[in-house]
């Protein structure tokens, strides 16, 4: 039985707000709740899969205003992030997610995203947002400033057009380089114990 729970709106799915689908455990830290503050008005949507009542999957996105990148774009929304776990594979799990936000978008022009290749990250890989129906618009070569300075990086700016004639959106690459900071386990998080403003450089 596969059920697909928007947890913004379902107090009983609260904890999913504030931690993905990963076993790390439930808190409230300052920096998503800053987010969510600020996303929830501005129309986040997160959504989570469950798989005879277990979640294995999810998705996070919001209107380019809203999202969790500097990725900006007239009338386009922003995938945070999408995940189903591997335990869970062979299913079509991820695009019964992507099927769910793009029936969720409306009249949008696109969806942007980002995808690494050649990071450790076993999720938001290229390949599979490229799976999912996505597209490479731009990318650079980056590696961390603290962790891991001998292996480098690509990161990418992903699109996928909903409309004829849609308009690429654009990528604050300056400002992708502090990280980000509206998901913990998220594989690019900027961790405040590093006392870093900007955490990746070109490599």
């Amino acid at each position: 039985m596969i059920e697909i729970v928007d947890v913004v709106h379902r107090p009983e799915f609260e904890r999913y707000l504030w931690k993905c689908i990963s076993p790390m455990p439930y808190r409230r830290y300052r920096r998503r709740g800053e987010y969510l503050k600020r996303a929830i008005p501005g129309g986040l949507r997160k959504e989570i899969l469950l798989l005879n009542g277990d979640a294995v999957g999810q998705i996070e996105y919001a209107p380019a205003e809203a999202s969790g990148y500097p990725i900006r774009g007239r009338d386009i929304w922003v995938m945070n992030c999408i995940w189903v776990l591997r335990r869970a594979g062979g299913r079509r799990l991820g695009k019964l997610l992507m099927e769910r936000m793009l029936r969720g978008i409306g009249e949008a022009e696109g969806v942007a995203t980002i995808a690494l290749e050649g990071h450790h990250s076993p999720w938001m890989k290229l390949w599979q947002m490229e799976y999912l129906g996505f597209k490479s618009m731009d990318h650079r070569r980056l590696r961390h400033r603290v962790k891991r300075r001998d292996i480098c990086f690509t990161l990418h700016l992903m699109w996928m057009p909903l409309r004829p004639g849609a308009r690429p959106q654009e990528m604050d690459w300056t400002e992708m380089l502090r990280g980000v900071d509206f998901c913990l386990a998220h594989p690019l998080y900027r961790a405040e114990s590093w006392g870093l403003d900007v955490v990746y450089e070109p490599c």
